[in-house]
């Protein structure tokens, strides 16, 4: 496949102008004009790239992509060290992140619920990102904790009632954590998104809502897998899912 028709390809699938993002989705990073093989990883970091190198492939494909919003745009350190591996093999670097966040079918909000077994009800907030549903068969927190914590091979910190009866779930994969009182305003029971910060300790205690803080990489490794196996299924292209372990 021509390098800009894959892009053309994930660009119609995900359609990145819909979203108002920190970075931009697409091609960052142009490569070899023909792929014949993608790696696909959470992030572009330096040991992804290398991965990528030893294995010959002609693209990578992230959920975290560079070029953030407000970063340093000068090309020294690990974002010079980094650039250089790429262009020196000419491997392209493609990346979408909120795009890949809010996908129906292969989003990382709809693989974490499939994972997780929760019944999607409904999406809300900024940009459709916060999603909200229920479980069949409803758990006290502490019991949706465990249950979290086997699907997803880490443990999650958990905040607020631990014996509250969990219906009603919101969740958002990630850094999502400034959501949390938006999903109370939903009626939930509990809200599971990747990272946490210091207040919500407080909100869940006073405000008597669960809050589950899984992991950033670990709500986050479903998405972009999905997306390299959808590009396989469809369009017959060959693609291989590196999961670099990730503690945060």
């Amino acid at each position: 496949m021509q390098l800009a028709e894959l892009v053309k390809v994930l660009d119609t699938y995900l359609e990145p102008w819909r979203f108002k993002d920190y970075g931009p989705n697409g091609l960052q990073v142009e490569g070899r004009s023909e792929v014949r093989s993608v790696v696909a990883g959470v992030t572009a970091s330096q040991g992804l790239i290398d991965v990528a190198i030893e294995r010959g492939a002609d693209a990578i494909l992230v959920h975290h992509g560079y070029f953030w919003k407000n970063e340093n745009p000068c090309i020294t350190g690990m974002k010079k060290a980094r650039l250089s591996r790429l262009l020196a093999h000419d491997i392209s670097l493609i990346a979408y992140h909120l795009p890949l966040d809010a996908h129906p079918v292969v989003g990382n909000n709809a693989r974490l619920a499939a994972v997780l077994g929760l019944a999607v009800d409904g999406q809300a907030g900024d940009q459709g990102l916060l999603w909200h549903g229920h479980l069949e068969a409803p758990l006290p927190a502490r019991g949706l904790a465990e249950s979290v914590a086997i699907a997803l091979g880490r443990p999650p910190l958990l905040l607020g009632p631990a014996d509250r009866l969990v219906r009603r779930v919101a969740w958002c994969t990630g850094g999502a954590q400034g959501f949390f009182e938006e999903a109370i305003a939903l009626g939930v029971d509990a809200y599971i998104t990747g990272e946490v910060s210091e207040q919500h300790h407080h909100i869940a205690e006073e405000l008597g809502v669960a809050f589950l803080a899984a992991g950033h990489h670990a709500t986050e490794r479903y998405g972009v897998a999905a997306l390299a196996g959808w590009l396989t299924r469809e369009h017959g292209l060959e693609t291989c899912f590196v999961d670099l372990p990730n503690p945060v």
